[in-house]
């Protein structure tokens, strides 16, 4: 019994009941492959019904104000996807008279879909026989068949796109592509996986050989990037300034306080002293009503440290970039998780 027929064959008995494995819709997959990167199924799972409860079709997230799925997608992190996902519905529209794309090099030109999302899509819904490789793909293959090449090298990119394309079944694309991600994600797990219970263990080189927990290779990255945001929460009678981060940085496009950044931690004084205070603040006069405690939060590559001073201000700022919001509309703007957490112990 061969390795395809041997996950295909799990995969029926084991997989679990999803609501995009019920659709040949590719714009519902495609909504589905970009909420579940980086992202756990079981956290993507209530995105993914609200989206497209949202925005049922292309044309509805095409004809979407930013701002609205930016909101909707707060707290899954990684915002470039909601933009590039916008961006491509609008591609749709324009270049594909808003039906979407039917071949692979169609499928991989729309912005933010990469080799893998573009496999999955061709596969999944139209049949093609290109083979998906994702962070359980590489973990599964690298185990059954020994293979200690990096997977974050261009060489391990190529040689294990190769391996998974050779192993694909083509008389069952869509199954075979499906049942090699479950099984990683289900039997095949990061750590203590459940080797002696496993239809694989015959021909697994990695539990012939002991390197179960050595494999997949992974060069490490370098040192998370420390940042300290130091925020200021002004306020003017029920309302509070936010701005839109514009810059090619985290968080783009969604809402916060007026800013300042360090590299260490700072205290209010010699935030005073910095050539940045008098843009960012404004007022010459104000009250200091809370500081708050250190907020840690962790991304991928950076770690944040934030803390947040509520200032009463009585003159109104000047920087047109700035939005005096009501208290009671904060919730319309999206906002990094790091804020939503803060905004939920309540102001005022």
């Amino acid at each position: 019994m061969n390795f395809s027929k041997q996950i295909i064959d799990w995969y029926a008995i084991n997989k679990r009941k999803l609501p995009w494995r019920a659709s040949r819709d590719p714009y519902r997959i495609w909504v589905s492959e970009i909420i579940l990167q980086q992202t756990k199924v079981a956290q993507g799972l209530a995105y993914y019904e609200r989206f497209v409860q949202r925005f049922p079709s292309v044309k509805s997230l095409a004809e979407a104000d930013e701002q609205e799925v930016l909101k909707l997608w707060q707290g899954l992190g990684y915002y470039s996807r909601a933009r590039n996902m916008h961006v491509a519905a609008k591609q749709i529209m324009q270049q594909f008279d808003g039906e979407f794309p039917k071949t692979y090099s169609e499928i991989i030109s729309l912005k933010g879909v990469g080799d893998y999302t573009a496999a999955a899509i061709a596969s999944f819904v139209f049949g093609l026989p290109h083979a998906v490789v994702d962070g359980n793909v590489y973990r599964l293959l690298a185990r059954v068949f020994g293979v200690d090449t990096p997977i974050n090298k261009s060489a391990g990119k190529k040689e294990f796109a190769l391996l998974a394309q050779e192993l694909l079944d083509e008389r069952q694309v869509a199954d075979y592509n499906q049942a090699i991600m479950e099984f990683g994600a289900l039997q095949c797990v990061p750590r203590n996986p459940n080797c002696s219970d496993c239809v694989l263990q015959a021909i697994c080189v990695a539990v012939q050989t002991d390197k179960v927990h050595l494999l997949p290779v992974k060069i490490k990255a370098s040192a998370a990037r420390v940042r300290y945001f130091h925020y200021f929460v002004i306020i003017e009678e029920q309302s509070v300034y936010l701005q839109k981060r514009e810059a090619s940085d985290i968080w783009q496009g969604l809402y916060e306080f007026p800013l300042i950044e360090t590299d260490v931690d700072s205290n209010m004084s010699e935030l005073m002293q910095l050539p940045a205070w008098a843009q960012t603040v404004e007022a010459e006069k104000f009250e200091i009503m809370e500081v708050s405690e250190l907020y840690k939060h962790v991304l991928s590559h950076q770690r944040i440290f934030a803390r947040f001073y509520q200032l009463k201000i009585k003159n109104k700022l000047t920087n047109k970039k700035r939005l005096l919001i009501n208290k009671d509309y904060l919730s319309d703007y999206p906002v990094p998780k790091l804020i939503e957490n803060y905004l939920d112990i309540g102001l005022f």
